[in-house]
C-alpha cells in the first residue's frame, strides 16, 4: 500500500476537528503549488494554473466519529455520534480519544447480553446505552486523561485485503483526498484549478458551501465514495456498483434532493471515459449526497460532476475499496479537466 495513502486513511479528523488531516493535506499541496491556504472553516484550498476558466475539484477530509459528552462517577465516558453511524457497529469497537496530552485508547461497552431482559435482547442496543471504557478507576482519574468535548475516532487501520482490494478507517472520503493530491501532481492546464479538501461534509456539506462561494467556479468535480452492491444480501435494485468495475459516474443523488448532474456534464464524463478507455460505472443514488449537492447551487449555478469510488462498509471502522477504481477516478478527473480547459 502506498505509504501516503495509508497515512491519510489513518489520520484523525472527525467533522469540526480536522486539524490533523488538514495539516497533512496542506503539506502535500504545498509540495505541488505555493498557493495553499486553510480558510476560516478549515477547508484546505490549493490553486494551480492561470486562465479565464475556474475549475473546482473537491473531496471531503472529515470522517464520522464520536465526541465525549460526559464522564461518569465510575470513570466511563458517555458520547454522542458525529455523522451518520449505525449503532449496531459500535459495541466492542476500539477507539482513540484525541485528548490534549496524548491519545487515549478506549473500548465501547454496554450491558452484557447475559443480563439483558427478554425485551432488551430483541432490540439493537442504542448508542445512548453504551459507554467508552478507558480503564480509569473513577471520574477523578478519567478527568486527568480526557475532557468533555474530546474527539473520538475508530482505532486507525489501513492495508491490503487481497490483491487490488484495500481497507481502512475513514475511506469515506480519504480516498478522495488522496486522489486530489495525485491529480494536482499531474495537472498542467490553462485554467485556474482550485483543489479543495473540504471540512464538515458529514454533518451538512458545510465546507463545500463556504469554499464554493469563495472560489465561485465555472465548473466543479467532486470525488467521493459510493455504496458498492457486490456483497451478500445486496441487490442490483439497491446498487449496481462493483469493486473493480471502474470509477462511478453519478447521475443523481438522493432521488433528486441532492445533485442532479446536467446532461452536458454527464455526457462529458462518459465520453471522456470512453475516449480514454477508462473503466466506469453509472451511479443512480436514492439515498445520500455529496459536496456536489451544495457546490452546484452556488450563486448562479455551477456545472458539477461527481466521480465516486465504490466502497463496501461505508461509515464503519474498516471500509473496503479497489485501488484500481481509485486510479480510474484520478485518470478521468485529469482528462475531463483537460477537456474543460480547452473550451
Amino acid at each position: 500500500m502506498d505509504l501516503l495513502l495509508k497515512k491519510i486513511l489513518e489520520a484523525s479528523g472527525i467533522a469540526g476537528y480536522e486539524n490533523e488531516i488538514a495539516q497533512i493535506m496542506y503539506e502535500e499541496f504545498k509540495k505541488i503549488t505555493d498557493e495553499v491556504e486553510i480558510d476560516n472553516l478549515g477547508n484546505v484550498i490549493a490553486k494551480k494554473g492561470e486562465g479565464k476558466i475556474k475549475i473546482m475539484l473537491s473531496a471531503h477530509m472529515d470522517e464520522i466519529g464520536l465526541l465525549v459528552k460526559n464522564i461518569t462517577k465510575e470513570g466511563f465516558l458517555n458520547f454522542i455520534k458525529v455523522g451518520g453511524i449505525d449503532d449496531r457497529i459500535l459495541l466492542g469497537q476500539r477507539v482513540i480519544i484525541k485528548a490534549k496530552k496524548k491519545d487515549i485508547l478506549g473500548i465501547i461497552g454496554a450491558k452484557p447480553p447475559h443480563l439483558q431482559k427478554e425485551e432488551e435482547k430483541n432490540k439493537p442496543i442504542k448508542y445512548e446505552d453504551m459507554f467508552i471504557d478507558i480503564g480509569a478507576k473513577n471520574k477523578e482519574e478519567a478527568e486527568k486523561m480526557v475532557e468533555i468535548g474530546d474527539a473520538v475516532i475508530f482505532q486507525p487501520n489501513a492495508g491490503v485485503l487481497n490483491n487490488d482490494l484495500y481497507y481502512g478507517k475513514a475511506v469515506d472520503d480519504r480516498v478522495g483526498c488522496f486522489a486530489l493530491i495525485k491529480i494536482l501532481e499531474r495537472l498542467n492546464v490553462e485554467a485556474q484549478v482550485y483543489v479543495v479538501a473540504t471540512s464538515q461534509e458529514e454533518v451538512g456539506l458545510k465546507g463545500a458551501r463556504t469554499s464554493a462561494f469563495k472560489i465561485s467556479p465555472d465548473y466543479a468535480l467532486v470525488i467521493d465514495t459510493n455504496i458498492a452492491g457486490d456483497t451478500p444480501q445486496m441487490t442490483e435494485r439497491e446498487s449496481t456498483l462493483k469493486l473493480g468495475g471502474g470509477v462511478g459516474i453519478t447521475i443523481i443523488e438522493a432521488s433528486g434532493r441532492g445533485l442532479i448532474v446536467n446532461e452536458k456534464m454527464k455526457n462529458l464524463l462518459i465520453e471522456t471515459a470512453k475516449e480514454n478507455n477508462i473503466k466506469y460505472q453509472i451511479a443512480v443514488i436514492e439515498g445520500g449526497m455529496t459536496d456536489g449537492a451544495i457546490i452546484y447551487m452556488n450563486k448562479y449555478g455551477v456545472s458539477t460532476g461527481v466521480l465516486s469510488i465504490p466502497t463496501r462498509y461505508i461509515h464503519s471502522p474498516s471500509a473496503v475499496f479497489s485501488i484500481n477504481d481509485l486510479n480510474c477516478a484520478v485518470e478521468l478527473a485529469i482528462k475531463t479537466i483537460e477537456k474543460i480547459a480547452k473550451h
